[in-house]
């Protein structure tokens, strides 16, 4: 197999995008998730194809696939990163609409900044211990005490299995925290099986239920990650409804390269 590939990041949640107008590339799980490692591979949380979309209204289409191979739910870093990709390979400008799994998003590139209009989300599951919302991808969102002592990768991992989520194959689960008016974000991926530098849709979903439970007040939201800083501005539509929200941060084209695997 030859492939040209792309590297890209968005707070340092990175992904190998592949122009696939042409159709060349078959999505195989077993390819796909070489292609992730970070060791046998190039390495990232996970790839996608840009390819034509069938909508007379989009650009293109977004496919993504987790770092285990699996075609996956939609992905807001990946959905930024895909844009910066389009205005590389001159498709647009800055502005577009695109096609993905969860519907259409509109962008807008200012400066070094990609604006992802995500999802609308109709229902914010709030409680003490831990809230449930869908940004696109299914997340658990919990309060700690201390997010950057915490544990993560165990804790993680076992609420991502937990038997109320074999419904959704699963969840994808953040550990949040407020300190000066910022969230501050931990999330455990599901498909990566791992603690990610940032995921645009956990980032969503930690400002979403930190204004609802009252934990801070003004919008637009700060959100910190261990990659980097995003912001995240919304509309609360009655009780418990979102619309109107925007994913905003940097996309940052790393490195492209050519992929020959001959076994």
């Amino acid at each position: 197999m030859d492939l040209h590939f792309y590297k890209y990041q968005g707070t340092g949640n990175d992904f190998v995008l592949i122009d696939n107008r042409s159709l060349n590339f078959k999505n195989d799980t077993k390819t796909i998730k070489k292609l992730c490692d970070r060791r046998f591979g190039i390495g990232g949380d996970g790839l996608i194809l840009l390819e034509d979309s069938s909508l007379e209204m989009c650009d293109f289409k977004m496919v993504y696939f987790n770092a285990d191979g699996n075609e996956s739910s939609m992905c807001g870093n990946g959905g930024r990163c895909i844009v910066a990709f389009a205005k590389q390979l001159g498709i647009i400008d800055t502005e577009t609409t695109f096609d993905a799994v969860d519907g259409l998003h509109s962008a807008i590139i200012k400066g070094n900044s990609v604006n992802l209009k995500m999802a609308d989300v109709p229902t914010v599951n709030l409680s003490r211990e831990a809230s449930f919302l869908d940004t696109g991808s299914p997340h658990h969102v919990a309060f700690v005490d201390d997010v950057y002592d915490f544990d993560v990768f165990t804790q993680g991992r076992r609420i991502r299995n937990l038997p109320n989520y074999e419904g959704i194959k699963g969840t994808n689960v953040n550990f949040i925290q407020v300190l000066d008016d910022n969230v501050h974000v931990r999330t455990y991926e599901r498909g990566v099986e791992d603690e990610t530098f940032s995921c645009g849709t956990g980032v969503t979903a930690a400002a979403i239920t930190a204004k609802m439970s009252n934990k801070i007040d003004k919008l637009p939201i700060k959100v910190i990650t261990k990659g980097g800083n995003l912001e995240v501005d919304f509309e609360i539509d009655g009780p418990n409804a979102v619309k109107n929200i925007w994913l905003k941060g940097p996309a940052t084209f790393v490195f492209e390269g050519d992929y020959h695997d001959k076994t």
